[in-house]
């Protein structure tokens, strides 16, 4: 078998000589890393075509064996474990791997670049099952499932369960669209994968032992549905009819199926007949579901297997072994085994008796001897008859026949002759015949009851004394020991049963209980008479060994003895390792092949036998440190010659010497229960066990009070501890309540920088506001000063414009007058010349008129007065307005008496009336008499000359009179005056200085003008005082203002 270490190469060659035909193992493909570290291979898989495959190792290193082409090439480096994988994708490049951390990657691995990444799990991926299209994938683990569409790598559908049922395993059928999902509970249901409908339920059966299904196969036409699980049984269902169609019993060394896989056969149109059966005990057995033939099987005890994968063509078998090594098998070599001569003992499918739960259906498998005829070859053939010595009876006889005969139909005299002749057992079938040889009855109650107890006090700390690097290795040689100090007290308190014990846990680890059944038989047959002298050495038995020497080498044993060396020096570490520190593997499965084929003498021999070997080296020593060291290490022997010398000494040792007559024959277990082991001083086991469970106490006691002591000591160091931390915590807290309180006094400086900057700035928009309010206010003050000064300046014009028009119409009216006056004289005189008689009507005519005239004009001037008085009320309502009312006070008492004093000018006004009217009355009869005269007289020019010089002499007194300037409607009453009077007529001046005038009747119309016109100039001198302390006021209030503003802008700064 050739053997490729792939190493840390990333391509290569797959074997370098071409496997011999019909060779079952074309290669043995193993990986070692740094310091001869062997990397384990996890998970393999298959492509679609059959002649490549990929390889998972525990380092994550993805690997692709192409079988056609001899290449392998590293495609891939995770970075950790893969827990599955598929190859059986529609893009022949790609792959999935499911990772330790529950996702699922496609790589390619031509390119070697990342395709996809898939999330969604919560646990390990168990399982990848692949459509047969190659489009869809179903990924399981044990809380749900889900599928997968790989052309967009999206999740399509998602199975949840209830977390009280699991899910064992959810796959496609091949060639069609049907899902098959199988729980813990053993129920089975199929889903159309579109619509994730359910198309049946496969039925439970309701008899018979429930198997657990833990391991799936279906035929590749996907009509049969092969289960099994935690039981020898296999159930066989036709998914067409939905109906169970045989239960098939596996032997008994099957106890647990770990996998099934279909063997496809190029012939069989789909319907594969061949299945593969992966036990527990890591062999792979392939039987024919109908016949339920055992056809050929694969792998060992000690090269045991832990998962397959079978080709889609059928050709190769791919097989991860339980050293992490990936072994190729070619199923024409393993199918060609089937017509060669088969061994003495092969495994044969029979039909078994009916079981009453399934008599229909139940198959057994078991393995038994095969009559095969012999060929004639034209003569006879002699045959050999063993018969018993003479004088033997029938019973012992019987006996013989019986020691002879072993189970499963071998034989003892012919297992030892093929021993002699080659030494050793084949290593495929070591362990089948050393369990005939032993008689194990497997007692599988029995060692559960033992297991049970669960692992001995005395081997817990089995690892500090023999620090075994295998945990696994580990684990079994304690459960070992366990069980065996629970069936006999005494091997609790054997500081050697595990030395003893160690090689054979090594080689039946993976089956515990056939360990501690073969280590109880060779405790029971090859260690009689060990425990007697306990807890000393077996003094009985070392005098035989010794015994043995001393007759057959004295010398070695007078070497021996000069040099102090006695048999528990040179005959002990021997025993009591059992040859395991001075041989190898090999040789000490040699050694022991021919122990369990002879009388448990013959271990005793091998000693004295090995000692004899070594004769030379041992005859050199000389000191005892030197034979210490020869005895409990390997030595360069011939383990051949070594047992051909204990064969020697068991047929030429005397019989009075000899350990046969010393030991009993050989004894096997008894079948349901172990037998009683009570070989050994109870009362110095128990004594000791006593003491030992006292100083157990004592020491549980001081470990307890040494632990409540680093308790205590640890509550001290954690409260000193906790006491530091809080201190340095406080000064920690003080330094940061310093820098906080530092903080905080320069944030409160800042804040009250900001504040004073906050206050300045709001003294500055105060004084902004006050600037502003104040230019605001004298701009309205300005404006009401500039709309008062309009209103004053309107006023003084509509003043000066009517003074004007006054003064204009005053000069119109003066005019008017003098030429009327002129008229009058003119008329004065003619009348003076017509009239001369009649001077009292005369006087009278000229003391009426200017009495109607100076009436109408006062009448005039009052008007105008009022006129004037409404529009100084109107001004002095608006000095009010501007806050002058005290100075108006005055000025309206000083109207008021000017209203008085006008009352009185009325007043004689009135007077001058009712004399108007009498002289009105006078003038109605002058008038009457001018009309008679104007018949009889001429005008006078002489009269018209002195009426105009008398006029031209009034004029300037007429034109200086400022009351004339007020009166409209004098001209009027003078033109009336003059149209009613006749042309020609003359006219008597009422001032009128000539001598015929009446002193009596010759009074002046001037007076009150006088009054009125200084009374008006008052007013107007006092509407100029007024005004001017107006504006007198109205500054001093804006110099105020001005300097108010002043003040509040230099408190601000």
């Amino acid at each position: 078998m050739e053997v490729t270490d792939i190493g840390n190469k990333e391509e290569g060659k797959i074997w370098h000589r071409k496997p011999t035909p019909g060779k079952s193992v074309l290669v043995t493909v193993v990986r070692t890393a740094q310091q001869a570290k062997t990397v384990r291979f996890l998970h393999v898989a298959f492509d679609t075509t059959g002649d490549s495959f990929l390889a998972g190792d525990h380092h994550g290193n993805i690997y692709v064996f192409d079988i056609s082409r001899n290449r392998f090439r590293l495609v891939q480096k995770t970075g950790q474990a893969c827990t599955s994988l598929a190859f059986s994708l529609r893009r022949t490049t790609e792959f999935l791997v499911a990772l330790a951390d529950y996702t699922i990657k496609c790589f390619d691995k031509d390119t070697k670049q990342l395709v996809s990444w898939m999330r969604g799990h919560e646990g390990a991926v168990s399982s990848i099952s692949v459509h047969s299209s190659g489009r869809y994938a179903i990924t399981t683990s044990s809380d749900t499932a889900q599928l997968w569409d790989l052309d967009t790598f999206q999740r399509k559908r998602k199975l949840n369960i209830r977390q009280s049922v699991g899910i064992q395993r959810v796959f496609f059928l091949p060639l069609s669209n049907t899902i098959l999902s199988c729980f813990s509970d053993d129920s089975i249901f199929a889903w159309e994968s579109d619509t994730l409908f359910c198309k049946y339920q496969l039925p439970v059966p309701d008899c018979g032992p429930r198997i657990f299904y833990k391991a799936f196969a279906v035929t590749r036409d996907g009509k049969s549905l092969a289960a099994g699980g935690r039981s020898n049984l296999l159930h066989l269902w036709c998914l067409d009819t939905k109906q169970l169609l045989r239960v098939i019993q596996m032997p008994t060394q099957v106890r647990t199926v770990r996998q099934l896989e279909f063997l496809p056969d190029s012939f069989d149109g789909g319907a594969s007949q061949t299945l593969g059966v992966l036990s527990q005990d890591g062999v792979m057995r392939f039987i024919h579901i109908h016949t339920c033939k055992l056809l050929f099987h694969v792998g060992s005890h000690d090269e045991s297997i832990t998962t397959v994968a079978v080709s889609p063509n059928g050709r190769h078998i791919v097989a991860i072994m339980d050293n992490g090594s990936v072994n190729i098998y070619s199923v024409q070599s393993l199918t060609q085994e089937l017509n060669k001569p088969p061994p003495s003992q092969v495994a044969v499918v029979s039909g078994g008796e009916a079981d009453q739960d399934f008599s229909n259906l139940k198959v057994k498998v078991r393995s038994e001897a095969v009559q095969r005829p012999t060929k004639s070859s034209g003569r006879r053939t002699q045959v050999k008859t063993l018969r018993p010595p003479a004088g033997t009876t029938a019973e012992d006889k019987e006996f013989l026949c019986e020691q002879n005969e072993l189970p499963a139909g071998l034989n003892k005299k012919r297992l030892v002759a093929l021993l002699k002749a080659f030494g050793e057992y084949p290593a495929k079938y070591r362990m089948f015949v050393w369990r005939s040889l032993l008689c194990l009855p497997e007692n599988h109650a029995a060692y559960s009851s033992l297991t049970d107890k669960g692992l001995h006090s005395a081997f817990l700390t089995l690892h500090e004394k023999y620090p075994i690097k295998s945990h696994k290795l580990l684990r079994g040689l304690q459960r070992v020991l366990s069980a065996l100090a629970h069936w006999a007290a005494i091997f609790g308190e054997v500081e050697y049963l595990p030395l003893v014990a160690f090689p054979f846990v090594k080689l039946f680890q993976n089956n515990p209980m056939l360990c501690f059944e073969v280590v109880a038989t060779v405790i029971v047959n090859w260690c009689q008479h060990w425990f007697e002298y306990f807890p000393n050495p077996p003094l009985n038995i070392l005098n035989m060994a010794e015994n043995v020497l001393a007759h057959h080498d004295k010398e070695l044993l007078q070497h021996l003895v000069d040099c102090g060396v006695t048999s528990q020096l040179f005959v002990w570490p021997l025993l009591e390792t059992f040859f395991s520190e001075v041989l190898t593997r090999d040789e000490w499965l040699k050694l022991f092949d021919n122990i369990f084929s002879n009388h448990p003498s013959f271990l005793l021999m091998a000693c004295v036998a090995y000692i004899i070997c070594c004769r030379e080296p041992l005859l050199l020593c000389s000191q005892k440190q030197d034979f210490e060291y020869f005895f409990h290490h390997r030595n360069n022997l011939d383990v051949g010659a070594m047992v051909k010398e204990a064969y020697r000494l068991m047929s030429s040792t005397p019989a009075d010497i000899h350990p046969r007559a010393m030991l009993s024959d050989f004894t096997p277990l008894t079948k349901g229960q172990y037998p009683v082991f009570n070989h050994y001083p109870e009362f110095i086991v128990e004594y000791q066990s006593r003491e030992k469970e006292k100083i157990r106490l004592q020491e549980m006691e001081y470990l307890r009070e040494r632990q409540e002591v680093s308790a205590m000591r640890a509550d001290f160091l954690r409260r000193q501890a906790e006491e530091e931390a809080f201190y340095a915590q406080q000064e920690l807290l003080q330094k940061a309540e310093e820098q906080r309180r530092n903080i905080l006094s320069q944030e409160e400086e800042k804040l009250t920088q900001q504040r004073a900057k906050l206050a300045a700035m709001k003294r500055e928009l105060k004084v902004k506001e006050l600037e502003l309010l104040d230019t605001t206010r004298r701009r309205f003050l300005k404006h009401q000063q500039d709309l008062r000064a309009s209103q004053i300046q309107r006023l003084d014009q509509e003043i000066s414009r009517k003074m004007t028009l006054y003064d204009q119409e005053t000069a119109a009216a003066v005019q008017d007058l003098e030429v009327r006056q002129m008229e009058m004289e003119v008329q004065r005189k003619q009348l003076e010349q017509e009239h001369a008689g009649r001077e009292d009507e005369e006087q009278v005519e000229r003391r009426t008129r200017p009495a109607e005239r100076e009436g109408e004009s006062y009448t005039e001037l009052l008007r105008n007065a009022e006129e004037d008085m409404q529009s100084r009320e109107e001004s002095l309502g608006g000095a009010r307005q501007l806050g002058l009312e005290s100075d108006w006070r005055e000025v309206g008492e000083r109207l008021q008496q000017a209203d008085s004093g006008q009352d009185r000018t009325r007043e004689g006004l009135t007077e001058t009336d009712t004399v108007g009217d009498v002289a009105g009355r006078k003038w109605d009869e002058v008038m009457t008499l001018r009309a008679l005269l104007q018949d009889h007289h001429q005008p006078c020019p002489s009269a018209f000359t002195d009426g105009e010089r008398q006029t031209r002499i009034r004029s300037p007194c007429l034109s200086r009179d400022p009351l004339h300037r007020h009166g409209a409607a004098t001209p009027v009453r003078t033109n009336s005056f003059t149209t009613a009077r006749p042309a020609g007529s003359q006219v008597l001046c009422l001032n009128s200085s000539s001598p015929s005038e009446s002193t009596s009747t010759n009074f002046s119309l001037d007076r009150g003008r006088a009054q009125l016109d200084s009374s008006e100039r008052e007013l107007l001198k006092e509407i100029r005082e007024l005004r001017q302390k107006l504006a007198a006021r109205a500054k001093e209030g804006s110099s105020a203002s001005s300097q108010s503003v002043h003040t509040l802008s230099s408190i601000s700064q």
